[in-house]
């Protein structure tokens, strides 16, 4: 039976987090649920272990699947899992579950009404969000103001890593990724900014989108090098309205 729900989870190099048990926290929640779902485990080319142990996991459950990637970064990462997914609706959200999963019962609200693509968000009143380094808070506001002006007006928080999808928005909007689009191995850890295309494309393509507040919880990482991601995203969104310029995104 085809799933109502698809659970899509990036990894990469999470041992620190499987020790948590987060996947054994979403398996048992959505148990409880009355739909019929699936988690699919996409994994950006991990080399600590997590490959085998996210298999492991899987023999838990039939309806888990693992999707093993080379290590080419979080984009074609998650766009491998959202595309092999067969979900009605499908969601992606972080491994570390700073969102948890249980908060997608705030987004599903939604579905019935008319929305394809619905955002989790941590900006919007009503929202409850953890306190996080200083910098991190900025980078987040700075970066949210330059989208805003270059690429995604009018949505509050486009990098919140818990995002719904319909089945034909994912279909659409995934295979038609231009920036973030390719598959190329890579050495650093880096995430970008396809939230970004992703939400610019759905805007171009004139799905209806929704924000909703939700909870957020601060996991400290080393991933994340303020400066240096700063102006890589920014480059990527100047990379965005160039091709826009040139055409890339016309149907």
């Amino acid at each position: 039976m085809k799933p109502y729900l698809s659970v899509v989870i990036p990894s990469y190099n999470e041992m620190k987090n499987l020790k948590r048990g987060v996947l054994d926290t979403v398996l048992e929640y959505l148990k409880k649920q009355s739909y019929q779902w699936e988690i699919i485990l996409t994994d950006d080319g991990s080399q600590d272990g997590t490959t085998q142990k996210l298999h492991d996991f899987a023999k838990k459950d039939d309806r888990i699947k693992v999707i093993d990637n080379i290590h080419a970064g979080k984009a074609p990462t998650v766009t491998a899992g959202m595309l092999g997914a067969k979900g009605e609706w499908r969601l992606f959200t972080d491994f570390d579950q700073s969102t948890p999963i249980s908060e997608v019962e705030k987004l599903l609200q939604h579905t019935k009404k008319g929305f394809s693509v619905i955002l989790g968000s941590r900006e919007m009143v009503g929202a409850k969000r953890d306190e996080e380094p200083f910098y991190r808070r900025l980078m987040g506001r700075g970066f949210n103001l330059l989208v805003q002006i270059l690429a995604v007006p009018g949505i509050l928080d486009t990098q919140c890593g818990f995002k719904l999808f319909s089945a034909d928005a994912t279909d659409t909007l995934f295979n038609k990724l231009y920036i973030y689009g390719s598959q190329k191995e890579r050495k650093d850890a880096y995430t970008g900014a396809f939230d970004v295309e992703l939400l610019y494309l759905a805007n171009k393509l004139k799905y209806s989108i929704q924000e909703v507040p939700i909870t957020w919880y601060h996991n400290s990482t080393e991933r994340v090098s303020p400066v240096k991601d700063s102006i890589r995203m920014f480059i990527d969104i100047l990379r965005m309205r160039f091709a826009r310029i040139r055409g890339k995104y016309e149907l």
